[in-house]
């Protein structure tokens, strides 16, 4: 059975809900205030099948002004629009209001009830059929029938009831796939029951006995029933109006605004990058940094407008901004939302999200706001591709792609798919699904070329530069994983080398001056000929006479090319000494089994200021091993 929401608009007063009643015998005004007062205050619902064989919920709204902020939430999930004019006083304030907030939500179908028709000639029915026309021009409302009825008589009440199949057998069937989301537009406790809450469903499919998640504050929960229109049933799906009852979840963890959906299928944000039209009903513009109210499903919050590209935004303009909200929001991309004024409240404008969890903008960027302005009109493979080129190094996660794109999992499979042959977009991570762009990754490269190019420039006599140190000259949102694996394929494809822990250049060779060349020899010999008491490097510079920082560079490359080997700190030895020594040592210990430090003392002839730092490197080596006081030859 086809599913469709209907829901009312229009001034207070209007007759909205005895219209409702008329049809569906429901009274939507259930609170005791709305009968005392004899006006519409919460939102009502009621159920309705039609000739056709659609099954139609019913959302009747409020049309006071102070109550509009209730009319928005209703208005989530409307699929077809009833105006209601009444005929004795035709066109009035809230009645505009409440077509704006219609067309800004993207409601595409409707049609005007012309109410009270008891109450007027025909004359004047025929008058204010032709203001509502004017009205309506150049609105979705604009060709749409202009139904008069009475409420009370009965009048054109069959007549409604026909116009209304028909605009069900011209709207598409909802689409029952992609993400479960339901804002929340009631929440009471039931004897016996416990909490339940009540929204349209405006995507996706549930089930009695999943798990859902409610957003913001990501609470979890099993579903324990489910009604639509005070029908049990096993499972609901988009387009029906549904309540649901909540295993062990208390009736303040719940609130209008929120959102029911599945675990960790959307994603709380204090920001959203939208399309936002200032209406041209508006009579001053909106500046920077403005104070507003945020509306989208059923929630209502404060917000910041802050304008990218542009000091203030003038009625009837269209601009993409960011919202920086005071609370957080689960949406996803497409989503249609209302912008009113803090004080006094009334509807600026509105548009439609083009990214639900962006990163924060810095304004003026052209750039960032080149990439926003194409993510208007993108097909799917350009959307996934410029969110890669705006994530940057944070890489994009493919479980974030469903609610920045919109897209169904077989359209984001095929979408990914056919960027990774091209290319275009790089897959970094296969268990987590993370991915760049291929702008990133040449970006990278370039930075990594250049440091090193300046480095070898600015240390010639050193073989390259510590990854540690490369690795500080980045962002710290580029991740250790992420640098590592960048690295590597930049070495496959032999655009850097890695030796341990340095990195050069290929063309990078080390290459010593007439007198750094000198300074080389010098220090050879003076190693060569102290054998195994050589000088503390401090002591060497000043016998030498040379400057430190040159000479520290000549010996560091000796040590480079192992001819000078580092036993400790300050304390270099001639690699021949070194082997020659380990040698002496291997076969003491391979005829007398172990080594005191006086016998190893007593082989070099050396003071104990050398004998130790030389056990310990024999030790290190895996040539020795220790045994209390005792060395003995280390298994190999």
């Amino acid at each position: 059975m086809k599913q469709i929401i209907l829901g009312t608009a229009g001034h207070i007063d209007h007759g909205k809900t005895s219209l409702v009643k008329a049809i569906s015998g429901y009274d939507t005004d259930r609170l005791k205030e709305e009968k005392q007062r004899g006006i519409t205050i919460e939102l009502g619902f009621a159920s309705l099948d039609l000739p056709g064989g659609a099954h139609i919920g019913i959302v009747d709204v409020p049309g006071h002004e102070k109550f509009v902020k209730n009319m928005v939430a209703g208005a989530t999930g409307i699929d077809v629009v009833a105006m209601i004019i009444a005929a004795d006083e035709g066109v009035m304030p809230q009645t505009r209001e409440h077509l704006e907030i219609c067309t800004l939500l993207g409601i595409q179908y409707g049609f005007v009830v012309l109410t009270k028709i008891d109450l007027v000639d025909d004359e004047w029915a025929e008058l204010v059929s032709e203001d509502i026309r004017e009205f309506v021009e150049g609105t979705f409302l604009e060709n749409a029938p202009v139904i008069p009825v009475s409420s009370i008589s009965g009048e054109g009440i069959p007549e409604f009831i026909n116009t209304l199949d028909d605009f069900c057998s011209k709207i598409p069937d909802k689409k029952h796939g992609g993400l479960f989301r339901l804002p929340v537009d009631r929440v009471f406790t039931m004897k016996g029951f416990g909490t339940v809450i009540t929204g349209t469903l405006i995507s996706g499919k549930i089930s009695v006995g999943e798990t859902i998640m409610i957003y913001p504050s990501d609470t979890k929960s099993k579903i324990r029933g489910l009604q639509v229109h005070d029908k049990q049933v096993n499972s609901a799906e988009s387009g029906m109006r549904t309540a649901i009852n909540f295993q062990g979840i208390e009736k303040a963890s719940v609130n209008r605004g929120d959102v029911i959906a599945r675990p960790e299928t959307l994603k709380n944000s204090y920001m959203l990058d939208v399309e936002f039209n200032l209406l041209k009903s508006n009579e001053r513009p909106v500046k920077n940094r403005e104070r507003a109210r945020f509306h989208t499903g059923t929630s209502e919050l404060p917000c910041n407008i802050i304008l990218l590209d542009r000091e203030t935004l003038a009625p009837g303009e269209t601009a993409i901004v960011q919202l920086r909200l005071d609370l957080p929001v689960a949406c996803v991309k497409d989503d249609h939302f209302v912008i009113r004024s803090y004080s006094p409240v009334r509807t600026l404008g509105g548009g439609r999200i083009l990214n639900p969890v962006p990163v924060k903008h810095k304004r003026f960027k052209k750039d960032i706001n080149a990439h926003l302005q194409s993510l208007t009109n993108a097909d799917n493979e350009l959307l996934i591709e410029l969110h890669a080129k705006i994530a940057g190094y944070a890489e994009i996660k493919y479980a974030d792609l469903p609610i920045m794109t919109n897209l169904s999992g077989k359209q984001l499979d095929n979408a990914l798919q056919s960027l990774m042959s091209k290319r275009m977009v790089i897959q970094t991570d296969k268990e987590f699904k993370r991915y760049i762009h291929k702008n990133t990754l040449a970006a990278f490269k370039k930075t990594v070329s250049d440091l090193l190019s300046k480095y070898h420039e600015t240390h010639p006599l050193k073989n390259g530069m510590p990854k540690g140190e490369l690795s500080s000259k980045f962002p710290p949102i580029l991740s250790d994983k992420l640098f590592n694996q960048m690295l590597n394929m930049m070495t496959k494809t032999k655009e850097i080398i890695i030796s341990e822990n340095t990195i050069q250049l290929p063309d990078h060779r080390v290459t010593l001056k007439a007198d750094q060349s000198d300074v080389k020899e010098k220090i050879i010999d003076t190693y060569l000929r102290n054998k195994l008491q050589p000088p503390y490097f401090k002591e060497l510079v000043k016998t030498l006479n040379l400057d430190p920082a040159d000479s520290k560079n000549v010996l560091m490359l000796l040590v480079n090319e192992g001819t000078i080997i580092k036993v400790k700190n300050e304390l270099f030895f001639h690699a021949d000494v070194i082997e020659e020594l380990k040698n002496r040592l291997i076969d003491y210990l391979k005829s007398n089994t172990e080594i005191s430090t006086p016998q190893f003392k007593e082989m070099t002839g050396a003071s104990r200021k050398y004998t130790i730092p030389l056990l310990e490197y024999f030790d290190a080596s895996n040539v020795t091993i220790r045994i209390g006081d005792l060395r003995k030859l280390r298994k190999q």
